[in-house]
């Protein structure tokens, strides 16, 4: 993962150049910045966004779990499909427990309903 300050995002494709591009329903991983910290002080470790393979993390509020619900990044509109699970991977790269700390904590994945471009500071939706 690297992180970008834009982005290209395609209508029922995803986010250009991400590895999900084209696949059906998993266009972009949406998770918040206040359920990593909640995690983390569950794990009492940092958990960093960029360890936790998602696409996209916002500052403000809780991410949709439940399906059919709506966000707008920008002029960017999603729709959750399904609540994000953790890799089991996390407890190599963040620690043991992480994983577990991430449960219902990591994010949403979501389908793109109209597309444009989304770069960092872009109002969020929720």
């Amino acid at each position: 993962m690297k992180s970008i300050s834009r982005v290209v995002v395609e209508a029922g494709r995803g986010l250009v150049g991400d590895r999900y591009h084209g696949t059906r329903h998993r266009h972009v991983s949406v998770q918040s910045l206040m359920s990593l910290i909640e995690a983390s002080k569950l794990l009492g470790l940092p958990i960093e966004a960029s360890t936790t393979r998602r696409n996209i993390t916002i500052t403000d509020g809780e991410v949709p779990r439940k399906p059919g619900h709506h966000i707008t990044i920008g002029s960017v509109e999603l729709e959750v499909v399904r609540v994000a699970a953790p890799c089991r991977l996390l407890d190599d790269v963040i620690g043991a427990g992480a994983a577990r700390s991430l449960h219902n904590r990591a994010g949403s994945i979501c389908r793109v309903l109209s597309g444009g471009t989304i770069q960092v500071g872009d109002t969020v939706s929720l």
